[in-house]
């Protein structure tokens, strides 16, 4: 596929918007996928081309999470491990599976999340009580949703975020620190297929990856400096717009 330079530029810039949400509550494939689309991005290369941009725009905005000190890694190590085996099996095994259920299911899911957002308490930078212990459960709900990620894919990030705050007691800042570093690691277990079957148009995913850098770090930034204030309604509106993108636009 032929891509002019003014179409490149386009996308960086689109890029960059993406990566700046996604640091923030995820959800920038949101923004990402329709532009590829309709720059001409055939639907498969669309799907391989946006992993591989996502990936640097996740990594900055993960890595600068880390350096913040709002990530243990030797804590998330092991989750980290089993969300990459979980992408990669769900990736494997998309194509014998029926996902039509999940387009309604995940949905509603979506919907439950961005009521918890709105209404429940004390949802603030402060951690709380863990209902699960971090290192037995986290690599299970990674294994878990990595697997759906794998997929399907819409609304992992809400889903990490609901986990680590529901789950484990972290607070929004330090829960998005950590869904960004299973998110990218979902990611990349994914590209793993998509890389060697060619469904990755390399220009736009440069292009797009250098506007993924800025806006992702740009968008860690915001949410450190932020915290719940601006967290907690980001993933309140990206859940919302997932769930009415799945249940409307089929």
């Amino acid at each position: 596929m032929t891509v002019d330079l003014i179409t490149l530029f386009a996308l960086g810039g689109v890029g960059l918007l993406a990566g700046f949400v996604d640091a923030i509550a995820g959800g920038g494939g949101l923004i990402a996928l329709p532009a590829l689309l309709s720059a001409g991005v055939p639907p498969i290369a669309a799907f391989g081309t946006n992993k591989v941009q996502s990936v640097i725009g996740t990594g900055m905005a993960a890595l600068t999470y880390w350096r913040c000190g709002y990530v243990s890694l030797r804590d998330l190590l092991p989750a980290i491990a089993a969300t990459a085996i979980g992408a990669f099996m769900g990736a494997l095994t998309v194509k014998s599976l029926d996902t039509s259920l999940l387009s309604y299911a995940v949905p509603v899911a979506l919907i439950c999340i961005a009521l918890y957002f709105t209404f429940a308490p004390k949802l603030t930078d402060a951690d709380s009580h863990a209902r699960l212990q971090f290192a037995v459960w986290v690599p299970v709900m990674g294994f878990a949703i990595g697997f759906y990620d794998g997929i399907f894919g819409p609304g992992t990030g809400s889903f990490l975020t609901m986990g680590f705050v529901t789950l484990f007691g972290l607070g929004l800042t330090r829960a998005a620190g950590n869904t960004k570093f299973l998110n990218l690691t979902s990611n990349l277990g994914a590209l793993a297929l998509f890389i060697p079957s060619g469904d990755v148009i390399w220009p736009i995913a440069f292009a797009m990856a250098i506007g993924q850098l800025v806006g992702g770090y740009l968008g860690a930034i915001t949410g450190i400096r932020f915290g719940a204030k601006l967290i907690r309604p980001m993933v309140v509106i990206i859940s919302i717009i997932l769930a009415l993108r799945l249940l409307v636009f089929r």
